[in-house]
């Protein structure tokens, strides 16, 4: 899709989509690609993507971008109105219903309609939206009159449709009919120096605002940003920026800054940080609402801190998940640990490395078979140490190869160039 390289930097113009990861590019890729025709198109992605963007950028490069665009959040309606808003009502239909209304639906003729949450909209409506979609037809509220509707129809939703489906809550034959075409768009945690653009973008907006100098990164509150899990993706990110942009007078955010602002659940991939700011004061809570406990000795928050960012890796690094196991396991057998401390961590309730049937291989990148050869004269090496010897571990593996390297490792490849210069 090489050819779709320019009109991709004119449509993140156009609509001020900001970041060059290659997940976000494709999304791109594919709506350019599909736009020019008819088929209904799925957007899917976590809460706060950005998954708005792309029914307009669709529109605009369709055969109907002359024709109204219409776009509609189907889970801020209430159930007892939604088909009157979708496809209207007659007069004297309901007690409320004073005049006749035209509804979405019609409103859109010869043009496009954005339904949002999708996922949402109740089985009943889900029948009458099928039946647009199959027909062009549909019947107000109240009507007998069967009325037809020239529409194309672009649906975006944060929930497993297909899950949905097994529960009885979403119509197998409609998701058929959506999801022609699905867009499928990363969270920001996977989208590495994108998030650090992002940050300089919101800074630059909020910085106009208010009438007040923008913020700016320091290189530790860079690091930091990129490595924090984002469960409200690029809504939470602006949401933070304008915060800071208010409250931090110096201008210069520093991860100190951001662990004050950032909740600590959602911390614990970036855990060298972590310990470094709360040595001495309250541990950060776990999802369960435990505190890390104590059951290791020493320093504990550092131990669980590492475990922690271990478990986040083997759920991420998914072609890497046999050496990571492998190396938390060791970890697990050096602190004299069992299965208590993980579950605390909220970890999986089986075991990882038997569930997924991983054999150890030998060869020379496997050798180091103890943990405690990680050991300098009996101590433990520092995070930062261990992070440089398991990036080197993986370059050997690949061969020297960096940008798998980098995917393998779930970063960009300039974060993985800086490291290795750093390091060199």
């Amino acid at each position: 899709m090489n050819k779709y390289s320019d009109k991709v930097g004119e449509a993140k113009r156009r609509l001020g989509i900001v970041g060059h990861s290659a997940g976000l590019t494709r999304a791109i890729e594919v709506a350019l690609l599909i736009a020019p025709t008819d088929v209904s198109v799925l957007v899917t992605g976590e809460s706060g993507v950005g998954k708005e963007a792309f029914p307009q950028l669709i529109h605009q490069n369709s055969i109907r971008k002359h024709g109204p665009y219409v776009a509609v959040n189907c889970g801020a309606i209430p159930e007892g109105t939604i088909d009157s808003e979708l496809f209207g009502h007659k007069k004297g239909s309901f007690t409320d219903a004073v005049t006749e209304r035209r509804g979405y639906f019609e409103v859109a003729n010869g043009g496009t309609i954005f339904l949002d949450e999708v996922g949402e909209l109740p089985l009943a409506t889900q029948a009458r939206l099928l039946r647009v979609l199959e027909s062009g037809e549909f019947m107000k509220v109240g009507s007998s009159e069967v009325q037809r509707t020239d529409i194309r129809v672009v649906a975006a939703t944060n929930v497993d449709l297909a899950e949905a489906v097994k529960r009885g809550r979403f119509r197998q034959d409609l998701l058929y009919r959506l999801n022609t075409v699905t867009i499928e768009l990363p969270p920001l945690r996977a989208r590495g120096d994108d998030i650090s653009l992002l940050f300089r973008k919101f800074a630059g907006d909020f910085g106009d605002k208010y009438q007040m100098p923008p913020i700016r990164l320091s290189e530790d509150g860079r690091e930091l940003l990129e490595t924090y899990s984002w469960p409200g993706n690029i809504r939470e990110l602006r949401n933070l920026v304008e915060r800071l942009s208010v409250l931090v007078e110096d201008r210069v955010v520093t991860s100190e800054v951001l662990l004050a602002h950032l909740p600590t659940n959602a911390l614990v991939r970036h855990p060298a940080i972590i310990s470094d700011y709360y040595r001495g004061g309250d541990a950060p809570h776990q999802p369960n609402g435990q505190n890390f406990d104590n059951r290791a000795g020493g320093d504990t928050l550092e131990n669980n801190a590492t475990l922690g960012a271990l478990y986040t890796m083997l759920r991420d690094v998914q072609g890497n998940v046999g050496e990571l196991t492998q190396l938390l396991y060791r970890l697990l057998q050096s602190q004299h640990m069992a299965t208590q401390p993980i579950q605390s961590l909220a970890a999986p309730a089986h075991n990882p490395i038997t569930d997924l049937g991983i054999q150890e291989e030998e060869s020379e990148l496997t050798h180091a078979e103890d943990f405690h050869d990680l050991l300098e004269d009996g101590k433990v090496i520092t995070l930062k140490e261990m992070e440089e010897r398991y990036i080197d571990y993986v370059l050997k593996k690949n061969h020297g190869a960096r940008r798998q390297t980098a995917e393998d490792l779930d970063i960009s490849e300039r974060t993985l160039y800086r490291k290795l210069n750093r390091e060199g």
